[in-house]
């Protein structure tokens, strides 16, 4: 979301190389192996508009289904940040998936063709995506896994901090993590996050804000039975409430990769071998 003093939104055109020929979205594209997601907003921007830009925020995270023209269905995470330009030339994308970009006036955008995600952040009607019926799994990780992930910083009234341990033979076996894990296909992080929360934890929490997002690339990351996955996870952080904490306990399958979970003040916390995720997140809390 870039605006401009007048309050003009800075929107780009589908080209006949995009599944959507013709339908204006906010600047923006997909997260390269390996990337950060701040580097993947900047670098899709100065593609596709000429700008170049700083990131001035988070303004929340979002997921959705879509029915292509071929007629498969597509799970998109997105990530909307903030952003304000300084510098560049406003410039159209040449032989990409956008072929014109503008500054569209603040009651304009309505008049425009837009994916519904962008419609739904500029708070304009647009028509619904295609219900899609179905059940649907994650696939199994072979080879180079990219993973979208929800994480909670989940803490209760005494401000004791909820944590899980790593299973043995995934990557970061036997270190203390935040309860969280990936979306599946069709799910959006929040409902990503409950499901996880309670599958590893047993407990019922509350999203109170977001936190933050983040990454981690571990080329060298072993899975279970030591398969190499190349492993790039994709990471929001948001901070949860536990109203009724009870005794955590993980309720998922054996066999999956949380060994156990507990309750920890924060003195305790920081004696236990933690992963990085975990200490930046207690780290930016106090």
């Amino acid at each position: 979301m870039c605006r401009s003093a007048d309050g003009a939104v800075l929107l780009t055109r589908g080209s006949g190389l995009s599944a959507f020929p013709g339908v204006w979205s906010l600047p923006g594209g997909g997260i390269d192996h390996g990337e950060h997601p701040d580097d993947t907003v900047v670098r899709e921007f100065a593609e596709e508009t000429g700008l170049t830009v700083r990131i001035a925020g988070v303004r929340t995270v979002l997921a959705d289904l879509a029915r292509l023209p071929d007629g498969t269905i597509e799970h998109s995470d997105r990530i909307i940040y903030d952003v304000v330009v300084t510098g560049g030339e406003l410039t159209p994308e040449t032989a990409g998936t956008s072929d014109l970009a503008e500054w569209v006036a603040a009651a304009d955008p309505a008049q425009r063709p837009l994916l519904p995600f962008t419609a739904g952040v500029l708070g304009v009607g647009s028509e619904p995506i295609e219900p899609v019926e179905g059940s649907f799994g994650t696939p199994e990780p072979t080879g180079r896994v990219q993973r979208f992930g929800a994480y909670a910083l989940a803490t209760d009234a005494a401000g004791r901090v909820l944590l899980t341990r790593i299973a043995d033979g995934y990557p970061g076996g036997g270190h203390w993590h935040l309860p969280g894990g990936g979306t599946d296909f069709g799910e959006t992080p929040e409902r990503a996050l409950a499901r996880e929360l309670y599958e590893e934890t047993s407990q019922r929490g509350r999203i109170t804000g977001l936190a933050g997002v983040s990454h981690r690339y571990d080329p060298a990351a072993l899975g279970p039975e030591g398969v190499p996955l190349d492993w790039h996870v994709i990471r929001v952080l948001y901070q949860v409430t536990v109203p009724e904490p009870t005794v955590a306990a993980v309720t998922e399958a054996a066999g999956g990769s949380t060994a156990e979970a507990a309750w920890f003040t924060r003195e305790e916390a920081g004696n236990l071998p933690l992963t990085e995720l975990t200490r930046d997140a207690l780290g930016r809390t106090g």
